[in-house]
This record gives C-alpha cells, structure tokens and sequence, in this order.
C-alpha cells in the first residue's frame, strides 16, 4: 500500500510512524515545508523566554532516523501543491530548486496544520511584528531577541499562546504590554477565573489593555482604539489560527461550518482515501455532536492513531473531544475541559454551577498553594459539562481527573466518590475534587 502524508509537524509525523507500527510493509511518504521534523509547537514561547536554551531542543526525530529506523520516506522543504483524486497523484514541489515531482497514492492523509493570522493594522510601523508557527518563525524570532535585545513589546492577543508569550517577555526583562479585543484573557473561559489570570499578570508587570484593538502604527508609535499610545521595539501577534485547507478545496475535499476539513469518525475526508487530522481537520464535540475543531496537540495524536489502526482495518472511532487544556502563566497554572459558560448559553443548556477555593494539599505542608476548581453541570441528571481549575499547584491533576470522569459518564455527585491518593504533600483527605461533589450534593 502506498501511503502519502502530507504535514511533518506533529500530527504528519505521529501517523507516519503509527502508520508503520501497524502496516510494516507500507510504503509510507511524508511531505513537510518546514526545514525541521516532528518538532514541538508547543515549546516554542518558552524557547523565546530562555527556559528551553535552545530550539533544537524541540527537535526529537530526523528525516534520517526516519528513514533508517522505520523506513519512512521523509522530503522537508517540499509543498505539495495539487492534489488529483481522478488518478490519486499528489504534485510536489522542491522549495530550495523549484523542481517538481509527482506521487502516486493508494491512502492519502492531510496533516497541513494552521497558519498564523495576522491582523491588518493601518499606519506606518518602524518596528518588526512576528507570528510563531513554524520552526524558521522561531529561528527568526530568537535571533532578533538574541541579537537586538528590545526593551519594550506589544502582544496582540491574550488567548494561550499570547498569554505565554507575555509571560516568557517579562521573563526576559522585557517591557510588556498586551490587547485583547475581548473584555478579558483567555476569553475561551469564564471571565470570573480569566480575572485570576488578568491579576497575575498585572502582578507581574504585563500592562493588559483589554476590549482594545489596535488602530494605528508610526514607527514605534502605537495607538489603540481609545486613543490610548504605547510605544514598542517590536509586536509579536497571537490572534489565532486559521486552517491550511486550500489544497484539499482545490481537490474538491469538503469542508466543514468550522472552516476545518470535515472528517468522519475514522478521520475520513468525503473521499474515502484522504484522511485529514491536526489543525485543519474538523472533528464533533463531545456533548453536542455538532462540528468543532481543537487545534491542539492530544487530538491530533490521538487522530495520528486513529486514521493508522483504521488503514490496518481496525474500527477506533474519534468519538468526540472535550477541548482539555491547560496553560502556566507565572506561578499560577489555568485549566479547562469541556463546556464553558459562554459554550452553554450558546447552545441554549440549563446548567448550574459548583465552585470550591482550597489549597492544593494539606494547608500546614510546607508547599501548598490556592486553588480554585469551577464544575458546570445538568441540574436534573447531574452529568459534568465542564470544569475549570486557577491554581498554584495541583489544577492539572484535578482537570484530568474531571475530564476522565466526564468520558466515564460519572455525575457531578459521583466526584464526592473518587477514591483519590492522599499524603500531605500531595492533597488532602477530601480532595478538592471530593469537596466539588459535596458542595453540588448540598446545592
């Protein structure tokens, strides 16, 4: 079987090498326009903020292990161009000579990822503005850094990546200052826990702008649209992602109400030999089953399996994603999965809610810290919609429990339940999570 995989950041290359975990006498290409393979995405604003030393620390896999190692024909540095379903060929071409080739395809799977947005800003700007998405955005961007060593930012954005970047500036000594069109950061959460992270920020010396937009760049001059003026040595945007799916438009590939390419629950496009999965490829969400797309890094793993045990003749379906998520902002951590407030209303679902402020384990060891857990859940039949977690220490444990519980189908009473590992240097003999279910018990 001829496979073709077209992508080589995380997504390309986990279902590479899953593909030949499965299938050992594939034969298995993969196409990426990046210089680097499989490199970590996620790393990168901690690269910038000089926690990782180096970006080549994000770089765990190489073209030539690749090939020696699993026998994965790996060409970098090449884009495909055009897809032709009538004779399953995919037209390449060599970015560093312009020569172009053609592969023929038995299986075709479409990892093209995002492109970085950026937002048209009027005006005359004598400064750089940088996006972070591929690994030479990242070379690029450290150089600058390294060598110019700017005293002043602009952060346009404060969904995650925004929020980190801030955070890895500040760590550098660099002035920082950031907007957000919407009233608070991180505004895919609640804003009563986004406050927490708006007021860790500012404790740590990030200038938030907030329901701002930008309206005019001179040269080092920044004015927002409420006429206030900043002035920046350089503007790093993180306003997000949109999907690469013009190659799979071309071919005639549907795409879905999300702007995603839409995939069944095997990852299948509308042809049944193109498979799509990270970024680009649009999914269905845990609770209501409708379209969404979680350009993050565990559904694009998970996909990478998913499509490889379905080419091997297997039946593991993607069954739905909570969107779980976390992020490190300065000594807090923020976590969520599945439904928000704002997902909620949207959809029209009677909800209640249960909050519970603690420490993160037992108060009189050394090393505890504030926590704050939030559970949404059904007031009749009690299931979780969705929780979120601020704290110093312990959300993400508490996250993944709740988000575990959620695909058991466990009731928010159910948490008052969960046998959880208790010494003092770790939680207390009612976990927070326990203290959730009681509280919602008594409610």
């Amino acid at each position: 079987m001829k496979i073709v995989v077209i992508g080589a950041v995380a997504g390309g290359a986990t279902v590479s090498s899953q593909i030949r975990h499965f299938l050992s006498d594939a034969d298995i290409t993969l196409i990426g326009k990046d210089s680097e393979l499989g490199f970590g995405t996620c790393g990168m604003p901690y690269v910038l903020g000089g926690l990782i030393d180096s970006e080549e620390d994000l770089v765990h896999a190489t073209p030539e292990g690749f090939s020696e190692k699993k026998s994965i024909d790996v060409r970098l540095l090449h884009e495909a161009t055009k897809i032709d379903r009538a004779t399953k060929k995919v037209h390449i071409c060599n970015l560093e000579t312009g020569q172009t080739d053609e592969l023929s395809y038995d299986k075709l799977v479409l990892s093209p990822g995002g492109r970085a947005r950026k937002p048209a800003v009027p005006g005359k700007p004598d400064i750089p503005m940088f996006t972070l998405r591929h690994f030479g955005d990242l070379e690029q961007f450290k150089s600058f850094l390294d060598e110019q060593k700017p005293a002043s930012c602009l952060v346009i954005g404060g969904g995650f990546i925004g929020v980190e970047l801030a955070e890895n500036f500040r760590h550098r000594g660099i002035e920082t200052a950031l907007v957000e069109h919407n009233d608070h950061v991180m505004p895919i959460g609640d804003e009563d826990m986004s406050d927490l992270l708006a007021e860790e920020m500012e404790r740590n010396g990030v200038r938030l702008h907030l329901g701002r937009e930008l309206k005019m760049i001179d040269g080092r001059r920044i004015t927002l649209d409420d006429g206030t003026e900043l002035e920046a040595d350089f503007i790093a945007t993180a306003v997000g992602l949109e999907p690469n799916t013009l190659l799979a438009k071309e071919a005639g590939i549907e795409i879905g109400p999300t702007g995603g390419i839409a995939t069944d629950p095997f990852m299948r496009t509308n042809d049944p030999d193109i498979y799509a999965i990270g970024d680009a490829a649009e999914v269905k969400d845990w609770f209501t089953g409708k379209p969404k797309r979680v350009p993050l890094s565990w559904p694009a793993h998970r996909a990478a399996f998913i499509v490889a045990n379905h080419l091997a003749g297997g039946n593991t379906e993607m069954d739905g994603l909570l969107g779980t998520s976390i992020t490190k902002l300065f000594s807090l951590t923020a976590g969520m999965t599945g439904m928000t407030e704002k997902m909620l209303k949207k959809e029209g679902i009677a909800y209640k809610t249960v909050i519970h402020k603690s420490r993160s384990n037992a108060g009189y060891y050394p090393d505890s810290g504030k926590l704050v857990l939030k559970v949404h859940y059904d007031p009749d039949t009690r299931a979780i919609y969705g929780a979120q977690a601020v704290g110093e220490k312990g959300a993400d444990k508490r996250i993944d429990v709740i988000a575990t519980a959620i695909r058991g189908g466990l009731t928010v009473d159910d948490l008052s339940a969960i046998e959880t590992a208790y010494a003092p240097p770790y939680g207390s003999p009612k976990d927070p999570v326990n203290m959730l279910g009681y509280r919602a018990m008594r409610s």
